[in-house]
C-alpha cells in the first residue's frame, strides 16, 4: 500500500485511489465487522448463558448429592437384601440338588449291585448248564459205547450163527 501510495502521491489517480480503498474496506474487509459480532456473541454468551450454566451446574451438584446421601445407600440396601435373598435360595437350590444326586447314585449303585448279582447268578447258571451238558454228553457217550458194544456183541454172535450156516 505505501509503494502505491507513493506512486500515486504527485498523480491526479490519488483521488480515485483513495475511494478505491474506502470501497474495497467497506465492501471486502469484514474483520471490523466480524470482530464486532464476536464481541458482541461472547458477551451475550457469558451474561445470558453464564447464568444459565451456573444454575444446570447447581442442580446437577444438587442432584449428585442426593445421589449420594440419600438414593445410593438406599440401592445398596435393596442390593444388598435381594443378594442375601438370592444366595439363600442359591443355597437351597444347590442342597436339594446335592441331595438329588446323592439318590441318583444311590440309585446308581442299587442298579450296578442288582446287575452284578445278575451276572452272577447267569455265569452260576451257564456253569451249571455246562455241566449239565457235560453230564449228558458223558450219558450219551455212555449210552453210544453201549449200544455199540451190543451192536459188536449182536454182530459178533451174527457172525457166528453164518459161520455155523456156511459149514454146511
Amino acid at each position: 500500500d505505501k509503494k502505491r501510495e507513493a506512486l500515486a502521491a504527485g498523480s491526479p489517480i490519488q483521488p480515485i485511489i483513495k475511494d478505491v480503498g474506502e470501497i474495497y474496506s467497506r465492501l471486502l474487509d469484514h474483520r471490523p465487522v466480524i470482530q464486532g459480532e464476536i464481541r458482541y456473541f461472547v458477551k451475550e454468551f457469558e451474561e445470558k448463558r453464564g447464568l444459565r450454566e451456573l444454575r444446570v451446574l447447581e442442580n446437577l451438584k444438587n442432584t449428585i448429592f442426593e445421589t449420594n446421601e440419600h438414593i445410593l445407600p438406599k440401592c445398596e440396601q435393596a442390593m444388598h437384601d435381594n443378594l442375601n435373598e438370592a444366595f439363600k435360595r442359591l443355597q437351597a437350590a444347590n442342597n436339594m440338588i446335592h441331595r438329588l444326586q446323592e439318590r441318583e447314585q444311590e440309585e446308581r449303585k442299587l442298579q450296578a449291585d442288582k446287575l452284578m448279582a445278575r451276572e452272577e447268578k447267569r455265569v452260576a447258571h451257564w456253569e451249571e448248564f455246562m455241566k449239565e451238558q457235560q453230564n449228558r454228553q458223558a450219558e450219551v457217550d455212555e449210552e453210544h459205547r453201549k449200544a455199540v458194544e451190543r451192536l459188536k456183541e449182536q454182530y459178533s454172535e451174527m457172525e457166528k450163527e453164518l459161520t455155523k450156516y456156511v459149514s454146511f
